[in-house]
């Protein structure tokens, strides 16, 4: 019994150094199991002789068990594999947005469709596939994964140096035309006090010489835009009296005057003279319009004058379309229409009847009555001469395109804003337009789309002026806060410049050679 009781103590001691074989592993046993998936029998094998070596080593060394287990490895000529860092927090993306239910209905509904297309007829098959769209949408179409948060945006300021390799545009950045720059705060500020604050009058006007003739009150100023000079042209003898319009000759040596004395007045501006006044209205002449030597003015009164000013007898005809004051009037570019808006909300055009005394065939072409507040913004297209644009008051706000060979209304669009006056631009498919209550703001618009190219702002009263330069470039503002301001708003291409000149260089080359000869 001794002998037995003595193998039995020895074999209890020995069983305490022997490996643990139940209860939980060891953590670097959970950490390297973790990080061995058994995707195949190799890895599966590999990680079932790692643990046997780790158990039988663990029983034979003191040192850490990571050594003893490399030491295990590197003795049947593997490789040592190191554990990664963190693998007890194991990352999980997020599986909210994968449609588990959707990817199986592909699956499942893929197979049946094979399988029923063999044996099922056309026009059923297409009624299974009308009630699987009803009854699931388009699921077979539909992503079973989506992206839930969006990728952040760059930061202010952050440029892309690769933006022309993976462009998507037709064509390549260093093609593609460049935008235009119109400047968004005028070139130069003149003071223009006393300036009477009055819709339905005209006191401003550009000549072709570049003299800016401005009527202020009582008096006329003409302002040389190349040297800067101001000089005074006139003053009217009684104080009550004002000046009420004016307008240059194309030619740009004569300036027709109109004043509130129902009086027109016709001015040799290089001689500071006056040459004639011209009588016959009873209210004063708020508009006027050249056509050659025939000046158009409209009145008050509603009736519209033609002066012959080449002869001694001016008046050759009148024309009553309007019951109240012509605001607006304007030739067109080929002398052969004439168009008056009145505070009666009428738009009229005239034919080219003149030198006639007999006043019964002088009635409109067409009238227009499209507009609810008065029609004093007139322009002509300068490339389309049939084309005429109208600018309605504050009740309307429209400006509307009319073709006069058809005598048909081409377009409207709402500006939101008094309509005073608008201009043709010279050098681009585009007008510009000045506008009272309540933007008081300049409008530069595409033609024919009428999308607004730019906004210049400034003004803190209505804009009821406009004037273009010869060169076609600047526009002067004049506005009821008494300034007048000179944006550069159609600048002309640089490259079209030098284009340009190359030109007028070869022609006058040419000349001088033909004078040689």
């Amino acid at each position: 019994m001794a002998q037995y009781n003595f193998e039995n103590e020895l074999a209890s001691v020995l069983k305490m150094d022997a490996p643990i074989t139940k209860g939980p592993m060891m953590r670097w046993q959970r950490k390297l199991n973790e990080s061995n998936t058994c995707n195949n029998s190799m890895n599966c094998s590999m990680n079932k002789s790692l643990g046997m070596n780790a158990s039988i080593n663990t029983s034979t060394t003191a040192k850490t068990p990571k050594k003893s287990l490399n030491k295990s490895l590197n003795s049947k000529g593997s490789k040592t594999p190191k554990t990664p860092k963190g693998l007890g927090d194991r990352f999980i993306p997020n599986r909210s947005s994968t449609q588990f239910d959707l990817s199986h209905y592909k699956v499942m509904n893929t197979d049946t469709e094979n399988a029923q297309d063999e044996t099922m007829s056309p026009s059923k098959r297409d009624f299974q596939k009308g009630m699987s769209d009803n009854l699931h949408g388009d699921a077979l179409n539909a992503k079973i994964m989506s992206y839930q948060t969006k990728a952040p945006p760059a930061p202010e300021g952050y440029q892309n140096n690769l933006k022309v390799l993976y462009s998507q545009n037709k064509t390549p950045g260093s093609c593609r035309k460049a935008v235009r720059h119109i400047p968004q705060v005028p070139e130069r500020i003149l003071d223009a006090p006393e300036i009477l604050d009055d819709y339905y009058l005209n006191l401003l006007d550009w000549s072709v010489n570049n003299h800016l003739a401005v009527c202020l009150g009582g008096n006329i100023y003409l302002w040389n835009a190349t040297s800067g000079n101001i000089q005074q042209l006139l003053s009217m003898e009684n104080q009550e009296d004002y000046v009420s319009s004016v307008s240059w000759i194309k030619e740009g040596n004569y300036l027709a005057v109109g004043t509130s004395s129902s009086e027109v007045q016709l001015w040799d501006v290089e001689n500071q003279k006056r040459i004639r006044s011209m009588t016959g209205h009873v209210a004063r002449v708020g508009s006027l319009s050249w056509n050659s030597y025939v000046l158009s003015s409209g009145s008050r009164s509603g009736n519209i004058h033609h002066h012959d000013v080449r002869v001694p007898q001016h008046h050759i005809a009148t024309l009553s379309g309007h019951t109240q004051e012509v605001c607006g009037l304007s030739w067109s570019p080929d002398g052969k229409y004439l168009a008056s808006g009145g505070n009666d909300n009428m738009l009229n055009i005239w034919p080219a009847i003149i030198g006639s005394q007999d006043n019964s065939n002088n009635t409109p072409l067409y009238t227009f009555s499209q507009h609810q507040a008065a029609v004093k913004a007139l322009a002509w297209c300068p490339w389309q001469p049939s084309l005429l644009a109208s600018g309605g008051g504050t009740a309307d706000r429209h400006i509307r395109f009319w073709n006069i060979n058809s005598g048909s209304s081409l377009n409207a669009i709402d500006t939101k804003s008094q309509v005073c006056s608008i201009l043709w631009s010279k050098e681009y498919k585009e007008l510009i337009s000045g506008h009272g209550f309540a933007q008081n703001q300049l409008c530069i618009w595409k033609y024919p789309t009428m999308t607004k190219v730019a906004e210049l702002t400034g003004h803190t009263a209505r804009i009821l002026h406009m004037a273009m330069s010869p060169d076609g470039t600047t526009v002067v503002s004049g506005a009821a806060d008494e300034t007048l301001r000179l944006w550069k708003c159609f600048g002309v291409d640089p490259q079209k410049k030098k284009e340009q000149k190359s030109s007028t260089k070869g022609t006058s080359s040419s000349l001088m050679r033909g004078g040689i000869r």
